[in-house]
């Protein structure tokens, strides 16, 4: 069975060309992005798109070199107790509209992004923001070290809110690039900040286009109407690398997961989410779907990172029989329970090209046991995971340590309070785990925690690890500045430029 993504080439090369309207003498980048949003809105936005525009700026920033957290619209900062913070803010940083960025604007800022953003709001747990001549004091509501690794998040970006301009249309910013339009689903024009504090942007203006199609995203690039491509179309990477465009690929902190739905009968089942897991073949999956871009996953983490836990083998574990004996039998090569075949609803969306794929594998081994799946497409993972629940599986990508520590993602994944907790999992002996890991300073002793944590998952399957995916990015060979970041945050910079 072969899934094949709706390609409407002809109205995609339009939106290409319509939005390659820029003075010829300027020195414009076109970037083509595999996501699209309806809202600018940085407190709000899942797709991260103002930040990844080089629209907004954080108080602090991953060094994606040294997995460090690096003050950025902060100057520095201290930790006054266990519950209290000083951030010092830059004197020499100006908004788009001129104003200067002190600390009552950076306090405006964040008290919205926590009206605004549960998860966020959840994730820093900040009991109240002072706002001081040249710093902010921060209380938790608890001992919290990662608050200044929290404050990493895109959906903290630091913004006027004063402005007269729609935040969700046109975010006022402190970035290289400010927002010019804005076509909600389809692009935001861009121009350089003349003001910016870190230097002069080398590019007048930016377009920021969003294509969903992995072969029109590729086809931009070919035909010219495009500079830089995120996530070409897999098939055609060594084409591109032939044709003389340069495909930068690198290792990021992404997995691709099979989200169980602990909500719904079977998957409450240990021994069924166990065989579930037994039936994805992953070698399948990196050699069959993504020609080798990935690597097999077993838990959340990259097997390089300090945290990650050598996981026992799974192998001579008779999974079939354990579901079995959990109430399951074979009837006619069809497994069964209380005389009703298991039939599970599987979610996907196109916009990972590669997931409706692996989706149908996972529906295909299935059936080697029994087990009917229904696909459903899904247009955005993360609102309908949240407000549907009559899902079993579902196909997400997800970042497990864009601040190169794993609380992030135990925390939104695992804790009942988590954003991304679309499992539905409250086991009060993980939540205990990730609450102490959470009070904890010293790293090597997070790194334990971290792992312990993560062996725990492992041992009660709560969802299923598939494969570590690369970041593909393809460009024309006039690009320059161009770094294929592992947080896949920083896109959009004042070092891109076009020669």
């Amino acid at each position: 069975m072969k899934y094949v993504v709706p390609l409407i080439c002809t109205i995609a090369l339009f939106f290409l060309t319509a939005c390659n309207d820029s003075n010829q003498d300027d020195r414009h980048l076109h970037f083509v992005y595999n996501f699209s949003t309806q809202s600018l809105d940085p407190h709000r936005d899942s797709s991260y798109v103002p930040l990844r525009a080089g629209v907004t700026e954080t108080l602090f920033k991953l060094n994606d070199e040294t997995l460090s957290v690096d003050p950025w619209l902060a100057q520095s900062f201290e930790q006054v107790n266990e519950t209290t913070w000083r951030v010092y803010i830059r004197e020499d940083v100006t908004f788009h509209n001129g104003k200067p960025l002190d600390t009552q604007a950076v306090k405006r800022s964040l008290d919205r992004s926590l009206e605004e953003n549960t998860g966020i709001r959840s994730a820093l747990r900040i009991e109240s923001i002072t706002a001081e001549a040249s710093s902010l004091l921060i209380e938790t509501t608890v001992p919290y070290p990662e608050l200044v690794n929290e404050l990493v998040h895109p959906n903290t970006s630091i913004i006027d809110v004063t402005a007269d301009d729609a935040i969700d249309q046109i975010p006022v910013g402190t970035g290289p690039y400010q927002v010019t339009s804005f076509q909600p689903g389809s692009n935001i024009q861009l121009e350089r900040h003349d003001a910016y504090w870190d230097g002069q942007p080398k590019l007048d203006t930016v377009t920021f286009t969003f294509n969903e199609d992995p072969g029109s995203r590729t086809m931009a690039l070919r035909s010219g109407e495009a500079d830089i491509v995120y996530r070409p179309e897999i098939e055609m990477i060594d084409t591109l690398e032939q044709d003389g465009f340069v495909v930068d690929k690198a290792e990021t902190f992404r997995v691709h997961q099979l989200t169980m739905n602990l909500e719904r009968e079977h998957m409450q089942s240990l021994a069924m989410r166990r065989l579930i897991d037994s039936l994805i073949n992953r070698e399948q999956i990196v050699d069959g779907i993504l020609n080798g871009y990935a690597t097999p996953a077993v838990g959340p983490f990259l097997p390089s990172f300090p945290f990650a836990p050598s996981y026992p083998s799974d192998e001579g574990q008779d999974v079939l029989d354990l579901v079995k004996q959990d109430g399951y039998e074979q009837v006619n090569g069809v497994l069964m329970k209380d005389g009703e075949p298991v039939r599970l609803n599987l979610l996907t969306y196109s916009s990972r090209p590669d997931l409706p794929l692996i989706a149908q594998l996972i529906q295909s081994d299935a059936k080697q046991v029994g087990i009917e799946i229904d696909i459903q497409m899904i247009d955005t993972p993360e609102e309908y995971m949240a407000a549907e629940r009559d899902w079993d599986l579902a196909t997400y990508s997800n970042l497990t340590a864009p601040r190169g520590d794993g609380g992030y993602y135990l925390n939104a994944t695992f804790h009942p309070n988590g954003a991304l907790n679309f499992s539905g999992v409250e086991d009060a002996t993980l939540t205990q785990k990730i609450d102490r890991l959470n009070q904890t300073v010293d790293r090597a002793e997070r790194d334990r925690m971290t792992e312990e944590i993560a062996q725990y998952v492992d041992e009660r399957v709560i969802n299923s690890f598939l494969v570590h995916p690369s970041t593909n990015v393809a460009l024309k060979d006039n690009v320059h500045g161009w770094v294929t970041e592992k947080s896949e945050y920083y896109m959009i910079t004042k070092d891109l430029d076009v020669l």
